[in-house]
Parts: C-alpha cells; sequence; structure tokens
C-alpha cells in the first residue's frame, strides 16, 4: 500500500511554502498535561510511502518500535527497514494494524480494504490520508458527500479513535528535522476522542512538532483536508518568552 504525496504543490503559499506564525509561548508543564508514548511501545504503520516512512522514521529515533506493512507483503519492504534501523520491522499489514496506535498512510481509496484487517475498536488511528480518487498519479478527489474524509474512514474503521493529523504537510516536511531557528514545524490535528487526540498530541511533542489542536473531525477535518484552507500550509510556531 503505497503512500500518496502531501496536498497538489500548487495549493502552498510562499516561495518556500513555509509562512511563520507568532504565538505566546506554551507553559513549561504543557507536554505533562498531554497523553504520552511510552519510549518503549510499538507503533503501527500500514504504507510504506513517503508520508509512511517519514513518520516511522520520527517514531524510531524517539525509541518506539515500528511495524510497518503494505499490501504487497513484508519481502518488498526489506530495503525500507534497512534504512530505518533495527527498531523497524517489516510485517504483514494484518500485524501492522495490530498495535494501540496505527498510523494511516495508504491511499485513500485502498481504505476499504483496511475494514477486516484487525478489530478496530478502542484503537487509536492516525488517519494521514488525502482525498485523492486515483494514485500515480494522484487526480481527482473521492465523493464521500457531506462527510469529511476522516469521518468518512471512521465509518469504514468501526470503533476506531480516528485522529486526523499530518494529512497538510509535504512528506519532506515531516521527514526534516522540526526544530528550525526560526520555530517549530507545526502539524495541525482533530479529533472527537480527547484521550486518543492527548496521545497524538505527546506524540506529535515528542517528534519535536508544534501540536495545533483544530478540534473535532467534522469542523478541524474540513479545515486540514484536501481543498480545506489549511492544506499545504506549512507553519512555524514561534515559541517566545
Amino acid at each position: 500500500m503505497p503512500t500518496r504525496p502531501g496536498p497538489p504543490r500548487q495549493e502552498a503559499t510562499g516561495a518556500d511554502h513555509t509562512a511563520t506564525a507568532g504565538a505566546p509561548a506554551r507553559p513549561p508543564d504543557t507536554r505533562s498535561r498531554r497523553g504520552s508514548m511510552a519510549a518503549q511501545s510499538t507503533i503501527g504503520i500500514l504504507g510504506a510511502g513517503e508520508i509512511g516512512r517519514a513518520v516511522a522514521d520520527k517514531a524510531v529515533r524517539h525509541g518506539h518500535e515500528v511495524l510497518i506493512g503494505n499490501s504487497r507483503g513484508p519481502e518488498t519492504l526489506k530495503a525500507v527497514v534497512e534504512q530505518l534501523g533495527p527498531k523497524a520491522h517489516a510485517v504483514s499489514a494484518e500485524e501492522a494494524a495490530q498495535p494501540e496506535l496505527v498510523i494511516l498512510a495508504v491511499p485513500f481509496s485502498a481504505v476499504p480494504d483496511l475494514t477486516g484487517l484487525a478489530d478496530w475498536t478502542g484503537k487509536i488511528v492516525v488517519d494521514t490520508t488525502n482525498q485523492f480518487a486515483a494514485a500515480n498519479p494522484w487526480r481527482g478527489r473521492y465523493d464521500v458527500g457531506d462527510l469529511t474524509g476522516s469521518e468518512w474512514i471512521a465509518q469504514r474503521l468501526p470503533g476506531a479513535r480516528i485522529v486526523k493529523a499530518f494529512n497538510s504537510l509535504f512528506a519532506a516536511f515531516i521527514a526534516a528535522d522540526p526544530q528550525h531557528e526560526e520555530g517549530r514545524q507545526v502539524v495541525f490535528y482533530a479529533g472527537d476522542d480527547a484521550d486518543a487526540k492527548a496521545a497524538v498530541a505527546g506524540l506529535l511533542d515528542e517528534f519535536g512538532f508544534a501540536a495545533l489542536d483544530l478540534g473535532a473531525l467534522r469542523e478541524g477535518g474540513r479545515l486540514m483536508q484536501l481543498g480545506g484552507p489549511l492544506s499545504a500550509k506549512h507553519l512555524l510556531l514561534m515559541d517566545v518568552g
């Protein structure tokens, strides 16, 4: 299941696709008030394209075991896990769907194939997808009616606690060091489950990103998804004070 690229480049603004947003510094104990993943926790990643690999690299660099799987089988991922290091493991898609936190980095159109892959009840699923109707080349919009893309995904992964994140960034911005001289790379996130959102925000903090909560899947998801006002907006948060 190769993952999709970030939103179309023509939607980004600015010569370097980066803007700077000024904001007051967060209180020193912000991270402690958010949920966090244990340093040795296991994260599943469905999809081994640019987004999946970028998130996997961040995870292994911060001490997490990563199970990465795709539709073509673990034998196709040997080079990927060799590059990621010993904490990354090539597995079947079924195995990658078993951890309590799963990164969904497959083409949007492949999501219906995942329904029976695992018992999704209670799992935190980080939805990085964009609603492209077709891949390679990425084109068109998948029709989900009045739903946001993440609401549509939630219906197909029954019981999963969906948190939208990473989809508004090009893969290169996820892969790069999020700590810049001008500030930290912003990652927007949205979801309907407070505990799941806290866990994802904690993970983003751990990776070094500036996690900004946009609210529920419906309201926040509309801002973030393909064609939304925050799609392909790459921002830095200035920590002042």
